[in-house]
């Protein structure tokens, strides 16, 4: 099969086509004809040998992918040869054939093409997780995601309006502000241009935020602390402006707030399946009537990954960049 390969850490001329042997479904694991494959900043992050992948995991780049099930490991009885799925995988997704545990398998929405459907895993299990199970987002409450037009900002928008929330975001340009406002958000912020802090006290309801997804840390994480109202939630994914920073723990005990956060690529794959289960029940309906959709700025084959990883370097994206393989999209 064809595949990209990470031919040493470093930029994005470092992801090179390569052909390696079809692998194999081991115990409830399903072997998937890959159609799309999406690019997620993780993806970035390996390639500059910054986040290796967990013991066992395929070295070839992708974290989530959609395409055909063609054979089953020992074990599996659902889903069954033929069938049309979009997966969460450790490891992978760039190359034309990808194993992925049965259980982290999830149908395609209805109507929904192999590009879209690849666009949802990495995205909505980590949105899900980490806005309403970590941070217990509830319907009346106020929700802040940094990054609105991400991949990851475009969904934190849409699910958390879908499930009542008021909906803050901060953005890099006014372009991208209005793009937010599209996709649901209440108030879009340019963090080039304004405090983000400041905003919200003047303009969130009662001058804060119950819940913030941040994968900037850095000098975001006192601000964010200052934007939280009593017993406000914290949620880092990530860590782009660094994961070292200095605070003052006093607003934490005195309003009662919880700093948390998360990553799920080390998790094994119950966990996960479980995730899976929980998207099932509560985002897949969404998603068949179009109540949510994925955001997607581009797709790209996979021989050109290295262009996708260096546009998405850019930052200039609004939602997902995909690969493509030359199976049907």
């Amino acid at each position: 099969m064809r595949c990209i390969e990470i031919k040493a850490p470093g930029g994005p001329e470092q992801l090179v086509p390569a052909e390696r042997p079809v692998p194999l479904p081991k115990t409830g694991e399903v072997l998937i004809a890959v159609a799309a494959a999406g690019v997620n900043r993780p993806d970035v992050l390996q390639r500059m040998g910054l986040y290796p992948p967990p013991p066992g995991a395929s070295d070839v780049p992708g974290l989530e992918v959609a395409g055909t099930v063609i054979a089953l490991g020992a074990g599996v009885t659902s889903p069954g040869i033929g069938e049309q799925v979009c997966a969460l995988i450790t490891g992978g997704g760039y190359a034309e054939y990808a194993t992925a545990p049965a259980r982290t398998c999830l149908r395609f929405p209805r109507g929904f093409t192999a590009v879209e459907a690849a666009a949802l895993p990495e995205t909505f299990f980590t949105v899900w997780h980490n806005v309403f199970e970590r941070g217990g987002l509830k319907s009346g409450e106020t929700f802040l995601v940094h990054g609105g037009t991400s991949g990851i900002g475009t969904a934190a928008i849409q699910l958390a309006k879908a499930f009542g929330a008021f909906v803050i975001t901060t953005a890099g340009s006014d372009e991208k502000c209005a793009a937010c406002l599209k996709f649901g958000a209440d108030l879009a912020i340019n963090y080039r241009t304004n405090d983000f802090a400041e905003e919200i006290r003047a303009k969130a309801p009662d001058k804060g935020a119950d819940v913030i997804l941040d994968m900037v840390g850095g000098s975001y994480v006192a601000r964010n602390i200052r934007s939280l109202k009593s017993d406000g939630r914290l949620v880092n994914i990530a860590f782009l402006e660094g994961s070292k920073t200095e605070i003052d723990l006093l607003p934490v005990m005195l309003k009662r707030l919880t700093l948390t956060g998360s990553t799920l690529r080390v998790r094994d794959a119950a966990f996960k399946g479980d995730l899976a289960e929980a998207l099932r029940r509560n985002v897949w309906p969404l998603l068949d009537r179009r109540a949510v959709n994925p955001v997607i700025d581009r797709t790209l084959p996979l021989a050109q990954a290295s262009a996708a990883h260096g546009y998405m370097e850019t930052s200039r994206h609004i939602g997902k960049i995909i690969l493509t393989t030359s199976f049907n999209a």
